[in-house]
């Protein structure tokens, strides 16, 4: 922040959600972003090719875990995919 960025850009997300909350509760004006990185999309994409979860409720519930950390901006793989389950109603 002290050298001009605009926003506060946490990666991966989901093994950083403590940091997220941090550094909300640090810098609460600022935009803070979470960068869910392709290794944790192709967890999720491989266990549910294999069975092991329903890949719609575990990312809709990694996505949520990330909002609620505090991310005004969430950057995936799958933000299109998220948004339609979105858009119809789907939740965790």
């Amino acid at each position: 922040m002290a050298e001009g960025a605009d926003v506060l850009m946490v990666k991966p997300a989901l093994t950083n959600l403590d940091t997220l909350v941090r550094l909300r509760q640090a810098h609460p004006g600022t935009p803070l972003a979470a960068y869910e990185v392709s290794g944790e999309y192709a967890m999720m994409r491989a266990a549910a090719a294999r069975g092991w979860l329903s890949e719609r409720e575990a990312a809709l519930e990694a996505l949520v875990a990330i909002k609620r950390a505090g991310a005004d901006l969430i950057v995936t793989y799958r933000a299109v995919e998220a948004a339609g389950w979105i858009r119809d109603g789907a939740s965790p």
